[in-house]
């Protein structure tokens, strides 16, 4: 359902505010204390299905699994996506947390950044395995993980977006 159109430009001029108000120049903003991103963490409801589609169908290696410290029986476990970032996902046996939805204050879609030769090939490897998904501006993939989760797979250079710097 679309916002009237009124709403829209009200809504413009509230970012149009927030900018002009928050959005300093490059070389007047401070240098970030970050790092980057350690990791993100999701829920998977089912550990090998997970390994499989991230590792085999998107190409995301796994680089460790062990028991999570908070809930015992729990596995934790991890995935390069480039650049010392990790996405991790727990399992939460006996926990019946029900089908993943979109809720404020959650996820709305993790944007994970390829070479466009890697976008290509996992493009390849998701019609292989029959993975349904959308294509956006010729750089972008949208498609949900096995828990329903969206992702995009992003051609863009880390740092850009649509081909203007971000950061």
């Amino acid at each position: 359902m679309a916002l009237p159109e009124a709403e829209v430009a009200k809504l413009a001029e509230v970012r149009d505010d927030l900018r002009e108000r928050h959005l300093h120049p490059a070389a007047e903003r401070p240098a970030t204390i970050g790092r980057g991103i350690h990791h993100t963490a999701l829920i998977s409801s089912d550990v090998e299905r997970t390994i499989t589609f991230y590792q085999d169908v998107l190409g995301f290696p796994l680089t460790e699994l062990f028991e999570n410290r908070d809930y015992p029986g729990s596995s934790h476990f991890f995935f390069d996506v480039g650049n010392g970032n990790a996405v991790a996902f727990f399992d939460l046996p006996g926990l019946d947390l029900g089908p993943y939805a979109e809720v404020l204050g959650g996820l709305h879609h993790l944007a994970l950044s390829v070479t466009p030769e890697h976008w290509e090939a996992a493009r390849k490897r998701l019609d292989e395995a029959g993975v349904a998904y959308q294509v956006e501006s010729e750089n972008s993939i949208y498609l949900p993980d096995p828990d329903g989760v969206r992702l995009e797979l992003i051609s863009d250079p880390l740092g850009e977006m649509y081909g203007e710097k971000i950061g």
